[in-house]
């Protein structure tokens, strides 16, 4: 036990409150840096996106694959410190790190596929942050594009998070103008001809006071038959993301102008009966 007496505590207490002083150091720091830089790419996607008109989803996505690399680097940045700090090479830690990334990689060629095709996902700008798309057979909001998975938020409020080697199709359905599609059934032994004239009255309306619709309502005409029905259809072109509030609206419509041209009918029966 003498040893620990001749141990100079002193020095050992004061290395020890130095060696804690620079980690506070380095991590303050490193919030700082992360703090500044994730200002400055937001600033600069922001003055990119009002000079250069990309739009606001593609901006989103760049500035989140930014802020992740940004995020990567300092952290490296701060284990090399930390490393500098306790006396170990950084050189050695790189080379170290070389050997096993090269041992794992023959082991990661899913992680390898996952880069590149979030690589090629971003630069043929298939899919951005707010995009309506369909992929890996999910449907859902675009949250974010990374490099290995790509998160969608589904209409139920589940955030799903998809490797992107899964992505072999995407269907992107906020390119573009999209169609709202109602089908109406009406009984079998009613006029054809007043019925579509009396939906399209009714849904020319509708056109007429809406944004929403780019072009129609238009009646295409009898879709299908049945024994008891008939089914007429009616198509428009609406806004993106707004073809399911059309379609609402046009089933409504629809409903009115028959519950009037019906109680219309039942207001002359008895007058005609009297006749």
């Amino acid at each position: 036990m003498n040893w620990l007496h001749s141990l100079d505590w002193g020095a050992i207490a004061l290395n020890g409150l130095t060696l804690v002083g620079k980690l506070l150091i380095a991590f303050i720091a490193f919030y700082i840096a992360r703090a500044i830089g994730r200002r400055i790419i937001a600033q600069s996607f922001l003055k990119m996106k009002n000079t250069k008109n990309i739009s606001s989803g593609r901006s989103h996505t760049l500035e989140k694959l930014a802020t992740n690399v940004l995020s990567y680097v300092l952290i490296f940045i701060l284990v090399t410190f930390i490393a500098e700090m306790f006396g170990l090479s950084p050189s050695a830690l790189i080379a170290g790190a070389g050997v096993v990334g090269l041992a794992i990689g023959f082991g990661a060629q899913g992680l390898v596929s996952d880069v590149v095709t979030g690589f090629f996902l971003l630069l043929e700008k298939q899919i951005d942050v707010g995009d309506y798309v369909t992929v890996a057979a999910l449907d859902g909001i675009v949250e974010e594009v990374g490099l290995r998975t790509t998160q969608i938020r589904g209409f139920d409020g589940t955030l799903y998070f998809i490797p992107n080697r899964n992505i072999t199709d995407v269907h992107n359905h906020s390119r573009g103008n999209m169609r709202a599609l109602v089908d109406v059934s009406i009984p079998f032994e009613d006029n054809m001809d007043e019925t579509i004239k009396l939906i399209q009255d009714a849904c020319a309306d509708l056109g007429d006071v809406t944004e929403l619709i780019k072009e129609g309502p238009d009646v295409v005409g009898v879709e299908d038959l049945s024994s008891s029905l008939v089914t007429i259809r009616v198509i428009a072109k609406t806004e993106n993301m707004h073809q399911w509030t059309v379609e609402r609206q046009i089933r409504k419509v629809i409903k009115q102008a028959m519950d009037e041209h019906k109680q219309s009918i039942e207001e002359e029966t008895p007058g005609d009966e009297e006749n």
